[in-house]
């Protein structure tokens, strides 16, 4: 089955609202260049600048979060909620990323109520998953993956509002990645899953992204797998260039 692939850039904690716009504006104008691009592309600023950047994109690139509360209001200093990312403009949100797994010890059950939310309000959650490098080392990763999956995703998601992201926590900011038959066996793996959780049709249509050191140098290849139909990018999504590179590989 054909899936437009898509690319998304991850950039964290990092950005002012001057150098965020620029960037934003900057890949939105090479890409909207393009005849007829064969991918879509998202970035996903920080949370002060979400309405900033969608303001300078809007109708050329998408735009989402990093994270979303579960709830539609109340007492949580410091969170935000789904209607308020929708409210300025964002219509993808990444949850389950292992830095919300790791730092704030968030667990499947978190990242599933909050991707049940981001579903209930009509915009598409960016589930990650993936396993430690001590999982890796212990041979657990589609053990690990396959748990994620079954925890992670809500029983109603579908090819048109989850997309998943597969990253290797032990790949994320190292400069190391898998091999390509690696990355293909993992994401083979969980559209299998997918499809025992949600069925064959959900899990043909739905879009795996591959995270983890991903740069202009490996992109072609990791862009080629079978399985593999775009990109979650971290560092290299922070420099214009490099961003684009990685782009240009699905286009």
């Amino acid at each position: 089955m054909s899936r437009r692939p898509l690319v998304a850039g991850n950039w964290k904690m990092n950005m002012l609202k001057e150098n965020g716009t620029a960037l934003a504006a900057a890949i939105a104008e090479k890409y909207s260049a393009v005849k007829n691009p064969a991918c879509d592309v998202l970035v996903c600023p920080p949370a002060l600048i979400v309405s900033a950047v969608a303001d300078k994109v809007a109708n050329k690139i998408a735009v989402g979060t990093q994270d979303a509360h579960a709830l539609k209001s109340g007492a949580h200093t410091g969170d935000i909620s789904v209607e308020m990312i929708k409210d300025v403009g964002a219509t993808y949100a990444i949850v389950g990323h292992s830095e919300r797994r790791t730092d704030h010890f968030e667990k499947d059950a978190d990242v599933k109520a909050k991707a049940q939310a981001i579903i209930d309000n009509g915009l598409t959650a960016v589930i990650c998953i993936g396993e430690t490098e001590a999982q890796r080392d212990a041979g657990k990763t589609i053990e690990v993956c396959r748990t994620q999956i079954q925890g992670s995703v809500p029983e109603n998601a579908t090819a048109e509002n989850v997309v998943i992201a597969y990253e290797p926590v032990w790949a994320i900011g190292t400069g190391r990645t898998p091999t390509a038959d690696d990355v293909e066996q993992v994401h083979a793996a969980i559209r299998a899953e997918i499809a025992n959780k949600l069925g064959q049709k959900v899990a043909d249509g739905m879009r795996l992204l591959y995270g983890g050191s991903v740069k202009p140098s490996n992109a072609v290849e990791l862009m080629g797998l079978p399985d593999v139909d775009g990109a979650l990018v971290g560092g290299a999504s922070l420099k214009a260039d490099d961003f684009w590179a990685i782009i240009s590989a699905c286009l």
